[in-house]
């Protein structure tokens, strides 16, 4: 078992139900950060059959389709139910924490941390998840790293039409200034990043080149409102396709980084 302990609330939120696979196929933000996630990496990685270490990479939305594509892929995960259900991507899966990987020195061609750093507020956790990526990463692989953004709270609330709420209104401002989640609105304790937090930790990792991409662009909380408000999916509808075409544009004006739902950092170890 790995010497630190992920907090009860972390667990018990996955065990209990939440289904994270589900939230990257059904709702049509879900599935255009799932389809920009995909994108994005397949600039980065190597070619298959490189070998991938897909670390709190959950029930396996992203092994499964990095198996398809020929990567051998192993996950690592702290939720119990998580392994159980990656093992049916094909890749392999292991209980584990990103403070403390079961690897070895330089033993991956590339290493995802696509979920770990949002679900670790202690700056000291993030360096330790980080530390251990570019550990286990050979020499020139990349480590591609997702942050939530800072600001995703704000267009989120907004999109589900609650941000009038006085109540509400506190809470939000107050991650907009600590970037620090309490985990008392549906969702874990948590901590969002700016897209330059986010940079600055990998680089102080010891990544070289690295770059930040906002994942969903700039339009996932209008696809979020109007399906949350109408009821129906807009999963391939032209507002889908205009969304994910926005998010692509957007990749050449760093300032709009701020309007994105996640952030995806990539760099490369030495």
């Amino acid at each position: 078992m790995a010497p630190h302990q992920v907090p009860p609330g972390i667990i018990d939120f996955y065990a209990s139900g939440y289904d994270e696979g589900g939230r990257l196929s059904r709702s049509a933000d879900g599935v255009l950060e799932l389809v920009r996630t995909q994108e994005l990496l397949r600039r980065h990685l190597p070619p298959a059959p490189a070998k991938v270490l897909d670390v709190g990479g959950g029930p396996g939305a992203h092994a499964r389709w990095l198996v398809e594509e020929g990567y051998e892929v192993h996950l690592v995960d702290p939720v119990e139910r998580h392994v159980r259900e990656a093992l049916e991507t094909g890749a392999t899966a292991e209980r584990g924490d990103a403070r403390s990987l079961p690897a070895g020195d330089a033993t991956y061609d590339a290493v995802l941390l696509l979920g770990p750093l949002y679900h670790l507020p202690d700056p000291a956790d993030r360096r330790a998840a980080l530390a251990e990526a570019v550990r286990v990463v050979r020499p020139g692989g990349p480590v591609a790293a997702a942050g939530i953004n800072r600001y995703a709270p704000l267009f989120e609330h907004t999109a589900y039409a609650h941000l009038h709420r006085p109540e509400l209104q506190r809470s939000v401002a107050e991650d907009l200034v600590t970037g620090v989640y309490d985990g008392r609105r549906g969702f874990t304790e948590a901590y969002f990043h700016s897209a330059a937090e986010l940079t600055a930790e990998l680089c102080d990792s010891g990544c070289e080149d690295t770059v930040v991409y906002g994942i969903e662009g700039p339009a996932w909380s209008l696809l979020k409102a109007t399906e949350h408000h109408t009821g129906e999916s807009l999963v391939g509808s032209p507002l889908f396709e205009s969304a994910l075409v926005a998010a692509r544009l957007a990749e050449a004006h760093p300032e709009l980084l701020a309007a994105s739902s996640h952030l995806l950092a990539v760099g490369c170890r030495p």
